[in-house]
């Protein structure tokens, strides 16, 4: 595995070198998002296929949602469903590890083209572009997963296409994020944060730029440093699962969103990540290349459905 270096930044790529039909340039690609993998687990992408226009008109509507009265709100979230679709209320997660909830609500979206044991998505019928806003980002976030799939496949000397079945019709989810206003910093519960120190359950995270700083990455010599996306570039980190089926080649950093100083307490903060997941039946055992008698085997055998069900007992979501 690579020497890690210490770094101040994530490393910025181009989708379009691994897209251009360039041998070379996409060679590039896959050996520098390798690295960034290995490294630090984070990286900023450009030419993603989200435009500023629909980013904007998604940021938009689901601030016309999330500013909605509780109880209109509440109309959309479903207990049966463990969280997976619809609205999520406010301190309803709580970080592995921690006793206080995150202070944020949150609304998601699933697969657009469900299999017949998944459930279906809901759409709040006060704002009708919802669906059609959230459901383009699915797709365009979709495929755009899938080609980074393929180039962290080909770092791992697998198949250019070994994801692609795996997370074909997969379990993966558009979430709309409001962390909203702290109205009164001084009541504020000690440990109380917008979003605890996590790591993501998925294979891969895609992150359009937020609409106010406050992520923070920890690096392996166990410093933070803050992560903003330019506007033409969205952030890539690997998930749990993907961690998972390297054996900590490919490292799920742990992250956080800081509360924002006291004078911008009372703003809300909006969020739009991707969680990009297989299928519930993929199986995460550990790669044989990624396995040696230098870096021996880190975890437990269990199916990607096996894992998200444990994590969504430990999130508070399945009793």
């Amino acid at each position: 595995m690579e020497t890690l270096d210490l770094l101040d930044e994530i490393p910025s790529l181009d989708l379009a070198d691994f897209t251009s039909g360039d041998e070379k340039r996409k060679a590039n690609f896959v050996a520098e998002i390798g690295k960034a993998f290995n490294n630090i687990g984070f990286v900023a992408v450009k030419n993603h296929g989200l435009t500023e226009e629909l980013r904007l008109k998604l940021y938009e509507t689901i601030q016309k949602f999330f500013f909605l009265p509780d109880e209109v709100k509440s109309k959309y979230e479903f207990e049966e469903l463990s969280g997976q679709r619809g609205y999520i209320g406010k301190n309803k997660e709580t970080a592995k590890g921690f006793k206080k909830p995150d202070l944020k609500e949150f609304y998601h979206v699933g697969q657009l083209n469900p299999r017949e044991d998944m459930a279906r998505n809901v759409f709040p019928e006060e704002v009708p572009e919802f669906e059609t806003l959230t459901s383009e980002t699915y797709r365009i976030f979709e495929n755009t997963g899938k080609t980074l799939l393929r180039a962290i496949a080909l770092y791992l000397e697998l198949p250019e296409d070994y994801f692609e079945a795996k997370v074909y019709q997969g379990d993966s989810i558009l979430r709309a994020l409001h962390y909203f206003p702290i109205l009164n910093p001084d009541a504020l519960e000690e440990g109380a944060v917008r979003a605890a120190a996590h790591g993501d359950i998925n294979l891969i995270t895609l992150l359009m730029g937020a609409s106010a700083e406050g992520l923070e990455v920890l690096r392996v010599d166990g410093k933070w440093i803050a992560v903003t996306a330019l506007p033409d570039q969205i952030i890539i980190n690997v998930g749990d699962m993907l961690d998972r089926l390297t054996n900590h080649k490919l490292k799920s950093t742990i992250h956080r969103v800081v509360n924002p100083p006291r004078e911008k307490m009372g703003t809300s903060r909006f969020s739009i990540p991707f969680f990009m997941h297989p299928r519930g039946e993929m199986d995460l055992k550990c790669l044989d290349s990624c396995v040696s008698a230098e870096y021996p085997k880190l975890y437990t055998d269990m199916t990607a459905g096996e894992f998200l069900d444990e994590r969504l007992r430990e999130l508070g979501f399945k009793k």
